[in-house]
């Protein structure tokens, strides 16, 4: 990625290529498995792994590994995979996987490339509606091939928001229950349909207008950022600060509305609203 703007070209291509077919291929998986019966497992008291889970993320493994062997690989059911390189790839094999096992149909796989620390790929498919969306960085965000943007929203009042509650949240009082009383009075509308990446997905394509979440995984998230900055959005944690993979507390917009979005939260957290 040190190479000339044109050889870096043909090497993100390379890589989209090879994450679009895995991303793909573990989707139409998904959607072959889920006629049949599921086998659950529950890393938490609300928090499930499916054998589907498990399955889309061997098969993205293994094109992913097969492809860049160097690379290391960071998914959300397995141990990490260490390559000698600078890239590094963070792969959801299922987000929306409690929605998934109730044949909810609001699930997605997402796939993410991080070089040198900075998200460059990300692609997310959505099976059930063959919607595939990609970004690459400072290339544009696409939806099945054609370039999208953000909404042009720029009054809370008139927005769709979206969000997601963590998966302790029967055991913390951070559980994002006071953010969304706040949101629920200011937009239009909040939807928790339970994937963030596919959230982030459609916020990319004006779908809905601003998103908001805390305590996400990295796999969860980097995709999704990538698409939403790419489509002319804004991406911050709830401090109005760089987003943090690791910590993953994110706020997302169209950039137009975040703001309104960052404002609301510091209400919230100083008693005000």
């Amino acid at each position: 990625m040190k190479k000339s703007g044109s050889t870096e070209k043909v090497e993100l291509e390379a890589y989209k290529k090879s994450a679009i077919k895995a991303a793909v291929e573990a989707g139409d998986l998904l959607v072959k498995m889920q006629s049949e019966k599921r086998e659950i497992k529950y890393k938490g008291d609300i928090d499930l792994v499916t054998d589907a889970d498990s399955s889309s993320e061997k098969l993205i493994i293994e094109i992913i590994n097969g492809d860049f062997a160097e690379h290391s690989i960071i998914a959300e059911e397995e141990s990490p995979i260490k390559g000698d390189s600078a890239f590094e790839w963070l792969i959801d094999p299922l987000d929306g996987t409690t929605n998934y096992s109730h044949n909810f149909p609001f699930y997605c796989v997402s796939i993410a490339l991080r070089y040198n620390g900075k998200i460059v790929l990300g692609v997310i498919y959505a099976p059930l509606s063959e919607e595939l969306f990609t970004a690459e960085l400072l290339g544009g965000a696409f939806l099945n091939g054609k370039r999208i943007s953000v909404s042009r929203e720029n009054n809370l009042g008139r927005s769709l928001l979206a969000t997601g509650f963590p998966y302790d949240i029967r055991e913390t009082d951070r559980d994002n229950l006071n953010y969304f009383k706040a949101f629920a009075k200011k937009a239009q509308g909040i939807r928790r349909a339970g994937s963030a990446a596919l959230d982030l997905a459609y916020l990319s394509c004006g779908r809905l207008d601003g998103f908001w979440e805390m305590k996400l995984k990295p796999w969860d998230i980097a995709a999704g950022s990538l698409l939403v900055k790419e489509a002319g959005g804004k991406i911050s944690d709830f401090y109005g600060g760089p987003l943090n993979l690791s910590k993953g507390d994110i706020v997302a917009s169209n950039s137009l509305i975040h703001s309104q979005l960052l404002e609301t939260i510091n209400k919230v957290d100083l008693g005000k609203s």
